[in-house]
């Protein structure tokens, strides 16, 4: 099987637009269930309810892959699963680095779902000397010391930064410099990172924050229907000291 660095998709040159390639993921998971119950076709509108998206939008994602479906008889599913797992880099072998096996990497470590999906996790890194060779989801942790080796040894071109905010623009750095071009960042920080390297954020206090809003203006909303609106909910302040780096998390994301 061909290794990440190898091969690397052709999305960008083909020029299909960055929103449409973020939601390729979300049509191969509904693909994928009804291709585990051997659902042999299916129509614009059922895969856009099972995706979340409206079925124009759905239509039009599928002209850049040159896929149309059959009028009468909607779209193959097995073909669809193929063209996009194609044209996601699916289709070949991509072996991922960890680095922080705290309580985070751990998790991630032992998410089952990396292997069905195309990826495979290399190693798992961690700058605790304690935690060089002790196994998690089978795995032994290696120490930072060999990070450049091991993406060198096992050709890989994607890491994931679950290390504390104040480590992780280091390791990004060190991961850039031995190669990795695409890094999936946990740490609650932005990396700066130069031209070439994709990064994609994951900040799960951020999500919260957000549906806290939305949660706030439907009690809102509820109690202008109602009749008197409750009181605002208390806002602590907090000395720059607490929580991780003295920062307090942004609002948006950035």
């Amino acid at each position: 099987m061909a290794t990440g660095r190898a091969h690397r998709p052709a999305t960008r040159s083909r020029g299909i637009p960055e929103a449409t390639v973020a939601r390729l993921p979300l049509y191969l998971r509904a693909l994928t269930a009804l291709s585990e119950r051997s659902v042999p076709t299916v129509s614009s509108e059922e895969l856009a309810a099972a995706a979340g998206v409206n079925s124009a939008k759905l239509r039009k994602d599928f002209s850049y892959l040159g896929s149309y479906g059959t009028r009468g008889v909607g779209y193959d599913v097995e073909y669809l699963v193929y063209q996009i797992s194609r044209e996601l880099g699916l289709t070949q072998d991509w072996p991922v680095v960890i680095v922080g096996i705290g309580n985070l990497g751990a998790a991630l470590a032992n998410y089952g779902g990396f292997a069905s999906r195309g990826f495979r996790v290399a190693a798992l890194i961690d700058a605790d000397p304690s935690m060089a060779g002790k196994p998690v989801a089978g795995i032994p942790v290696q120490h930072t010391d060999e990070l450049e080796a091991i993406i060198r040894n096992d050709g890989v071109s994607i890491g994931v930064i679950a290390t504390p905010a104040g480590a992780a623009q280091q390791v990004c750095d060190r991961l850039v410099a031995a190669g990795v071009t695409s890094i999936l960042n946990f740490a609650p920080t932005v990396l700066s990172v130069p031209d070439g390297v994709d990064v994609r954020k994951v900040d799960l206090s951020i999500e919260l924050q957000i549906l806290a809003f939305h949660e706030q203006r439907k009690a809102g909303e509820e109690a202008t229907s109602g009749g008197a609106a409750p009181p605002p909910p208390a806002v602590r302040t907090r000395p720059a000291d607490d929580g991780p780096d003295g920062e307090v998390p942004a609002v948006m994301p950035a």
